[in-house]
């Protein structure tokens, strides 16, 4: 249940208006206002530190390019997460032990090879972890470049707040609509001793404790299942459109070795990509139970 104080109520135009006019100023232009360069990842300095926070405040997200390289060192995106209170780590099943996940080209036959990330194809719009159950929801997410692709693999991201901003000035019931319990299932997932994991429902926009916005989402049309009425499907529609725009507020960057992204678990995608057989590409990512800390 949405609070009715929060500006996020779609009944509240008042604190609304407030925050939007807020979230509005000063909002970055472009790609590249997002960058902050680090000399030392595993220690920023006050300056680094507030610049990449200062960025996360207003936009959700931050890159920061440093000059580690292609250098295997997972230290890198586990210790920029602890600086900003990531530290509560989601394990999923494809990840490794220690819970973060290894971005490659799955071998041939390997398990990893049936899911997206973990290929060279495109990856649709999405929130990481979109299919977690409530307590194990993804708010905040780290990825480091290890080594890029040789052509292609560049993400676009787009600031979920900004994403419910333009739904909600076309047409607040998108955001009535969109907050439903049970506009959004994702179907149960199967393997060879049964339910792997069972059916999770729930809405697209939500209210975290403490206020946030938090959103769940994937463009996949595959093991997905949407509500099917008419608020829904219009409230769809104009998502879609808004991703497949050129909106100013949709920034596309391709990560290059030692660069990373900090953020709330943004939207994004990433398009396909050809590998270079001697260097192929490879990411580091964070999905973790925490915000970005004073954000």
């Amino acid at each position: 249940m949405i609070p009715v104080n929060s500006p996020f109520h779609p009944d509240n135009a008042a604190d609304y208006k407030v925050w939007r006019k807020n979230k509005l100023a000063d909002y970055p232009g472009a790609a590249a206002d997002l960058v902050v360069e680090v000399a030392n990842p595993k220690a920023l300095t006050p300056a680094e530190h507030e610049a990449l926070l200062s960025l996360c405040r207003k936009a959700n997200m931050a890159i920061y390019a440093t000059p580690c390289g292609n250098a295997p060192d997972k230290s890198i995106l586990l210790d920029i997460g602890r600086q900003f209170g990531l530290t509560h780590l989601d394990a999923n099943y494809l990840s490794d032990e220690d819970a973060i996940s290894t971005l490659t080209v799955a071998e041939k036959g390997h398990v990893k090879g049936e899911f997206i990330p973990y290929t060279n194809r495109p990856i649709r719009w999405h929130t990481d972890g979109y299919y977690n159950v409530p307590e194990r929801r993804i708010k905040g997410m780290t990825l480091h470049c290890v080594q890029p692709a040789e052509s292609g693999g560049e993400n676009a991201v787009l600031d979920h707040e900004i994403a419910y901003l333009l739904l909600r000035d076309e047409n607040p019931e998108y955001i009535r609509a969109l907050m439903m319990d049970d506009v959004m299932t994702i179907p149960p997932r199967e393997d060879e001793t049964g339910i792997a994991r069972a059916a999770e429902s729930g809405p697209v926009f939500d209210v975290l404790e403490g206020g946030p916005l938090y959103m769940r989402y994937t463009a996949r049309t595959k093991s997905i299942v949407w509500k099917q009425d008419n608020a829904t499907r219009s409230a769809l529609s104009a998502l879609e459109r808004i991703l497949a725009s050129d909106s100013p507020f949709m920034f596309k960057n391709r990560l290059e070795a030692g660069m990373g992204l900090l953020c709330n678990n943004v939207l994004h995608d990433r398009t396909g990509f050809i590998d270079n057989p001697a260097a192929p590409r490879m990411l580091y990512r964070g999905r973790y139970y925490d915000r970005i800390s004073d954000t």
